[in-house]
């Protein structure tokens, strides 16, 4: 069984192929003109337009994770490995 190590396709894709990305939508549709459709939409009072908008002006909420499944919480020990254990 496989662990760890680099595996064809994964991380994070290069930042030139995110501006690439972006460039190539810029040349199809000028970015202003969609942000005018957006705050149109807002205006209209589109509830998904409306989410848009704020999560893109004030950013995401806070998120918390309740860690129980079933109503009963995980009590799972922890152990901790040094380097020279792991092996």
């Amino acid at each position: 069984m496989a662990r760890g190590g680099a595996r064809q396709g994964a991380g994070r894709k290069p930042k030139a192929d995110e501006i690439t990305l972006i460039e190539n939508m810029d040349a199809v549709l000028v970015p202003e003109s969609v942000w005018q459709a957006l705050a149109d939409k807002v205006t209209e009072g589109d509830v998904t337009a409306i989410k848009t908008w704020l999560s893109y002006r004030f950013g995401q909420p806070k998120q918390s994770v309740d860690l129980t499944t079933l109503g009963k919480s995980i009590q799972a020990p922890i152990q901790w490995v040094t380097p020279d254990e792991s092996t």
